[in-house]
């Protein structure tokens, strides 16, 4: 029950951000080309409700499996090779986030001891930044969770979205509904001409 409130509470907020996003550059356009006026703010406003949508995101793809990947060669190595490499390859994963993570931490405490707010709005920058620390740490959460269940047994692996079994799958649901639409053919006997 916890686990569904707080995908429902992830996959409300990316919407909440992506809805926001659309309609500030909705707003500005009309704005802009309709009245001949502006929203000042509205272009660094979009771009930090971007940069939300996708480090947030991002952690959210890792925990559905949203991700597209080319995990072919690894799907043909026997189990325990193909769950050593997804091993080794989430502690890759979790040192480069722990790097940016770090560098994340270093820029925000320089841009929070400086005092710098945004070009646009009286707002201290390091508070909408913030989402570099709150990004990686989410990321972090996600790769431990993997290679948590990957010992456990419970994962294989990282479950990309595989685009061409999907693209495979689709093109056969096409097939089938193009041969179901088709009169059925008359069969030609020897004599006929």
């Amino acid at each position: 029950m916890v686990r569904n409130l707080v995908t429902k509470l992830e996959e409300g907020f990316l919407s909440a951000l992506l809805v926001s996003m659309t309609l500030l550059v909705f707003a500005e356009v009309i704005a802009r080309f309709g009245f001949n006026a502006g929203i000042h703010w509205a272009q660094e406003v979009t771009l930090l409700l971007a940069a939300w949508f996708v480090l947030f995101g991002a952690s959210y793809g890792v925990k559905v499996g949203a991700h597209i990947g080319v995990d072919v060669f690894v799907k043909l190595l026997p189990q325990n090779t193909h769950r050593f490499i997804t091993l080794v390859a989430v502690a890759l994963c979790l040192v480069y986030c722990g790097l940016f993570l770090y560098g994340s931490w270093i820029y925000l405490s320089k841009m929070k001891m400086i005092g710098i707010e945004l070009e646009d709005l009286p707002i201290p920058k390091w508070i909408p930044m913030s989402i570099l620390v709150i990004g990686f740490v989410l990321l972090i959460i996600r790769f431990l969770q993997l290679g948590w269940k990957v010992v456990t047994n419970q994962a294989d692996g990282f479950h990309f979205a595989d685009e061409a079994e999907e693209s495979m799958e689709i093109a056969k649901e096409l097939k089938e509904t193009a041969l179901g639409d088709e009169p059925p053919q008359k069969v030609s006997k020897e004599g006929d001409k």
